[in-house]
């Protein structure tokens, strides 16, 4: 239903792990990340780390096949492909990087799945690095439970003020499992849906308080339940639409037209 955007977070709700660490754990880094973490914040901190994996001979091949080697949570993937197929809009928003997410999004065959990924950009210099920077200044995250480096509520608010000119309401399908995924949350309104992934950081902070959050919230332990539930969601905001679109209201005719001759007509099955 092109009504209907699905956004994903990504360490944690598609792949079962954080990459950042998954990668520097697998290429014998894990040591040095550790003495610099410290020193510097988490973005700055893995462009170092980018750079360093380089010095030692490490190169951007080696890191993909380690990116392609990473857990994935069952059920995400049929999930993520039954809501493309159905017409959902599926977008990404990530504190991870955009070479981490497109690689392992290539690998799984599900790039084409999303319109849009929100993330930290990253390039590979004339040295043949790879490069992290941040997707906002660090000034621009106001929150404690944000990143410097990116608030997802900001990323969350320009999403939805891009489809305000737009005629049909968009409904949102929010998952994500930490801290950082609170914020876009509570930028969902009545009538959206919030999928957090239960006794992780993001239901903790929505356990303290959950009547701030307006959407519905529907929480998930796992893969099955993720598709489960993402997929009952989607096909009860697909039948409130349909109700609403055959309505009297809707169904209405001028009524030279009503007057007009019946003709025959298909049968309408629902699916």
């Amino acid at each position: 239903m092109a009504g209907i955007i699905v956004v994903f977070d990504f360490d944690k709700t598609i792949i079962d792990l954080d990459s950042d660490n998954w990668v520097v754990d697998e290429l014998g880094a894990t040591d040095l990340f550790n003495r610099l973490l410290p020193t510097m914040s988490w973005n700055s901190l893995m462009d170092r780390m980018m750079m360093e994996l380089h010095a030692q001979g490490r190169t951007l091949h080696d890191i993909a096949e380690v990116l392609k080697r990473a857990p994935i949570i069952p059920n995400v993937v049929p999930a993520i492909k039954s809501a493309h197929a159905l017409g959902c809009d599926l977008r990404i928003v990530s504190d991870a990087n955009l070479f981490f997410i497109e690689t392992i999004l290539n690998h799984l065959g599900i790039r084409e799945c999303f319109s849009e990924i929100h993330t930290n950009p990253s390039f590979v210099d004339e040295q043949g690095r790879l490069r992290i920077s941040p997707i906002h200044h660090f000034h621009e995250s106001p929150h404690n439970f944000c990143p410097p480096n990116m608030c997802k509520g900001i990323v969350m608010e320009r999403i939805q003020d891009s489809l305000m000119s737009e005629e049909k309401k968009k409904k949102f399908i929010y998952l994500g499992d930490g801290s950082g995924d609170y914020c876009p949350s509570l930028k969902l309104r009545e009538g959206d849906f919030l999928m957090p992934r239960k006794d992780f950081p993001i239901w903790e902070l929505i356990s303290q308080n959950p009547l701030v959050i307006k959407a519905e919230i529907h929480e998930w332990s796992d893969g099955e339940e993720l598709e489960r539930i993402l997929l009952r969601l989607i096909n009860t905001i697909s039948m409130a639409e349909n109700a609403q679109f055959f309505s009297p209201q809707h169904m209405a005719v001028p009524a030279h037209e009503a007057m007009a001759s019946p003709a025959p007509c298909s049968a309408m099955v629902a699916n």
